[in-house]
């Protein structure tokens, strides 16, 4: 077994979102299960930008993302949250 990536996109509700404090809130709301191994700002269309976060976690765990995903939609701010690549390390 093995260390599961997983890359999610996530996104913002509008273009007047603050992306540094979304970071933030993305930050605080990892899982114990998971590690926050990256994270970037991209370009969508039409000035919106799309988080994309690189988690770590554990295959022993069953590697899932869904506790994930779950944490990362009830932070304040976020429309959707993707899983767009998930691999194993």
């Amino acid at each position: 077994m093995g260390t599961v990536a997983a890359k999610i996109r996530v996104m913002p509700e509008s273009t007047d979102i603050d992306m540094e404090s979304l970071k933030e809130s993305i930050k605080s709301a990892v899982p114990a299960s998971a590690k926050l191994h990256a994270m970037d700002v991209r370009p969508i269309a039409f000035g919106l930008k799309a988080l994309i976060a690189v988690v770590l976690l554990d295959d022993k765990a069953g590697g899932g993302t869904e506790e994930v995903e779950e944490a990362f939609s009830k932070v304040k701010g976020v429309e959707s949250v993707e899983v767009e690549e998930v691999g194993l390390i």
